[in-house]
């Protein structure tokens, strides 16, 4: 019985975050989406800059949010998975990633316990990366005009 009633509590709670996601915004609603990207792949990277970028480009406000593998893009030495150019437009993450935050003025983050658990401080991150708040990132997460995209 409990283990088809946790089966039933997750099946709701991935139908309510699916809904956040796929609700649309009406005129009046001004949208911040936060992406939160956790993956390694450098293809789900770059798939997560450019889908944040056209958001941005739709008229969303955003914020990204970059944890465990994913935050080793935001390093000055970043992996070369991260600065290698992808096809079909020659974009890498870290690159894409850059022009979102110099062009849309886009707060990029990494979780608060990335730093100390990779072994650096804050200038190992590239300009304008920092660490993130998480009372701030947990109100921004529960506003009502949020659109959470996660990879």
């Amino acid at each position: 019985m409990k283990k088809t009633f946790a089966a039933m509590a997750v099946a709701a709670a991935m139908s309510v975050s699916a809904l956040a996601v796929s609700t649309p915004a009406t005129a009046e609603e001004d949208v911040d989406l936060v992406t939160i990207l956790t993956a390694p792949d450098a293809q789900t990277q770059l798939m997560s800059m450019v889908l944040t970028l056209q958001s941005i480009q739709a008229g969303a406000s955003a914020h990204i949010l970059l944890c465990g593998p994913a935050a080793d893009m935001a390093l000055q030495d970043a992996p070369e998975s991260a600065t290698a150019p992808q096809e079909p437009r020659g974009m890498s993450p870290q690159g894409l990633m850059r022009t979102i935050m110099d062009q849309t003025g886009t707060q990029v983050e990494v979780c608060a316990i990335y730093l100390p658990n990779k072994g650096v401080g804050p200038d190992a991150l590239i300009e304008g990366v920092t660490a993130a708040d998480p009372a701030e990132m947990g109100r921004r997460l529960v506003a009502p005009n949020a659109r959470l995209m996660s990879f």
